[in-house]
């Protein structure tokens, strides 16, 4: 059985998963903020805070950004 596109929408698993998507966006974007962030003067914890990401997250960015 083959699905339309609008039936296709209408599934969970495409609700999920576009659901997924958006929110991963959305972290590589934040993540993407952090080098600024902190060369602005925040420390690790504030940008973790304010962009509610884990402190790991964000130690885990700088290092990525300070490498490349």
């Amino acid at each position: 059985m083959m699905f339309s596109l609008n039936e296709l929408k209408q599934t969970r698993f495409y609700q999920e998963a576009f659901e997924e998507g958006k929110q991963e966006g959305v972290r590589r974007e934040k993540l993407k903020t952090v080098p600024l962030l902190l060369k602005l003067g925040l420390t690790v914890e504030q940008v973790a805070q304010e962009l509610e990401l884990s402190v790991e997250e964000v130690q885990q960015a700088a290092q990525q950004q300070s490498s490349s």
